[in-house]
């Protein structure tokens, strides 16, 4: 786990690499080293220490010449030890080696034996394969230098001013100088027609329960994110459940601007139930404000929700950091995947429906999860997303549409979850909790925080720097004086059209209001958390 770089070609100064590798030691900040390959080749590694402490360092050798830099982690790694790598030979105990020799073994087909979140890059020589996990949990890069050698980067920020064009690397595929961009994740669910498997609530929660149970493989102490909505309370309890009897109690984390914000309330509630040892971090909107430019510095993006939900984010990984915690469990995905979002209630169609689903997961990278794996990784801190094992997933997208389309007020705040874990006999969360009404991050938090954080970027901006912001800004160009801002910040630490180029704004559908806060949305105006309960029809 930590932070890569790779310098594919004659040339460049180890030196410079390592001060670029340092760039990102935030990511890693137990162990760095570099390996420089006979051909001029450079590997560096900023490493956080989480499988094998004694013995995981990296870059990482093969059986022979073959060398590894890997940010991830590979929760089968043990299975391929002992099946189809039973007769390699390893030097250390971590998760990250099985890479090198599932090269070794195949060549360039094995990311799909992989079951995992990573980036990596392998250099045998003057061939190399770099691959992305499935659905881009871990981030990655690719850019060209003038000289023509290729980088591969966990942040752009080690490669931005070193690149003369660079990109984000796609999730789901491998690149080699033989054969380019090779898509290798290509499942069902991809197609919208294939939502065709009826609902069995027993397999979704037994396949959540599994995703969440790999994500527990850690030589260090693992915590929980828990915001007191549905997602992160659904894998606090899994994770609950699964510790039950270990040493030490479980420990759990919300953050707020106070002890009555909305999160808080309802984290507390949940982990009162669940017996955690709970951390409630409060943080004031100057707080907030005052991280702003180092947030955007390191989460490496100006879209707006990303922001916003990225301040307390950050706040929090620094106090779950301090308390000794270096994994946390995060419920990042679930509206994704069931179409938790509000504004899906106004899809104008069952297809129409499905596609967004899709389409939403497949963009995660440049959302949700880029915000929650770099506001954390700023602190050495690992998020881990359940509900994108990619097991999960063909469990879960592929459900019969009508299933899951929202009709009622609480199949917006994805029923079918509900419905899995509401277990009278045998519950997993207080039924106040489980039936909670949808808030996104930045509005769990409190919402003064958005109200107050729209004020300030307004005050800090002027009209007519509003008025010349298509023309200072061509690409994307911010329409508010919130994005102005942002985009400012962002500017300033990366002023490169590519880096502008790698940000995706998000901004919700079907409804009339683009701000992409929840709280635009009608269905949150209209709802009512009593109306929020099964067979209200609304």
């Amino acid at each position: 786990m930590g932070g890569i770089l790779a310098v594919i070609g004659k040339g460049k100064d180890p030196q410079l690499v390592k001060e670029l590798s340092g760039r990102v030691s935030h990511r890693g900040s137990d162990e760095s080293d570099l390996h420089i390959m006979e051909n001029g080749s450079v590997l560096a590694n900023q490493r956080l220490t989480i499988i094998d402490l004694n013995s995981g360092k990296q870059p990482i050798q093969g059986s022979k010449n073959a060398w590894m830099i890997h940010n991830g982690e590979i929760y089968n790694h043990q299975e391929l030890r002992e099946g189809i790598l039973k007769h390699h030979t390893f030097r250390s105990k971590s998760d990250s080696e099985v890479i090198v020799h599932l090269y070794e073994e195949f060549g360039y087909d094995f990311c799909n034996l992989l079951d995992g979140d990573f980036a990596f890059v392998v250099v045998n020589g003057d061939d190399y394969i770099a691959g992305r996990d499935p659905i881009g949990v871990k981030p990655l890069y690719y850019g060209l230098d003038e000289r023509g050698r290729i980088y591969f980067s966990s942040e752009m920020k080690s490669i931005a001013d070193q690149c003369k064009s660079f990109s984000t690397f796609p999730p789901g595929h491998y690149y080699t100088a033989k054969t380019g961009f090779v898509k290798y994740y290509e499942p069902e669910y991809e197609e919208y027609e294939n939502a065709n498997q009826p609902l069995d609530l027993d397999l979704i929660r037994e396949s959540l329960i599994e995703a969440t149970r790999k994500r527990l493989m850690s030589d260090v102490p693992v915590g929980v994110l828990l915001s007191g909505g549905l997602d992160s309370s659904l894998t606090s309890a899994i994770a609950s459940r699964l510790l039950a009897g270990s040493k030490e109690k479980l420990k759990s984390f919300s953050i707020g601007l106070d002890a009555n914000s909305p999160d808080n309330i309802a984290a507390r509630k949940a982990a009162e139930f669940l017996g955690t040892d709970h951390h409630e971090i409060y943080f004031s909107v100057e707080e907030g404000v005052e991280v702003l430019e180092k947030l955007i510095y390191h989460i490496e993006t100006y879209d707006i929700i990303s922001v916003r939900s990225g301040v307390p984010m950050y706040l929090l990984a620094k106090a779950v950091k301090e308390k000794g915690i270096k994994v946390i469990i995060s419920g990042e995905g679930a509206d994704e995947v069931f179409g938790g979002h509000l504004y899906f209630r106004n899809a104008p169609s069952s297809e129409e429906f499905q596609k967004e689903t899709i389409e939403r997961v497949q963009k995660l990278f440049t959302a949700d999860i880029l915000r929650a794996d770099k506001s954390t990784m700023a602190h050495s801190l690992e998020a881990r997303v359940p509900f994108l094992d990619k097991d999960f997933l063909d469990v879960a997208i592929r459900i019969k549409t009508e299933e899951k389309q929202p009709k009622t007020y609480e199949a917006i705040e994805k029923y079918i979850l509900r419905k899995a874990f509401d277990t009278p006999e045998n519950p997993y969360l207080p039924s106040e909790i489980l039936w909670r009404q949808k808030e996104q991050f930045s509005d769990g938090v409190g919402y003064e925080w958005v109200n107050q954080l729209i004020e300030y970027c307004t005050s800090q901006v002027s009209d007519e720097q509003l008025a010349g912001a298509s023309v200072e800004f061509p690409y994307n160009s911010p329409t508010t004086k919130e994005a102005y801002l942002y985009r400012s910040i962002f500017h300033k630490y990366y002023p490169q059209v590519s880096s502008a180029q790698t940000v995706r704004k998000w901004i919700p559908k079907w409804q009339d209001n683009p701000d992409p806060s929840g709280r635009a949305n009608a269905a949150h105006l209209n709802a009512d958390i009593e109306i929020a309960k099964p067979g209200v029809i609304v």
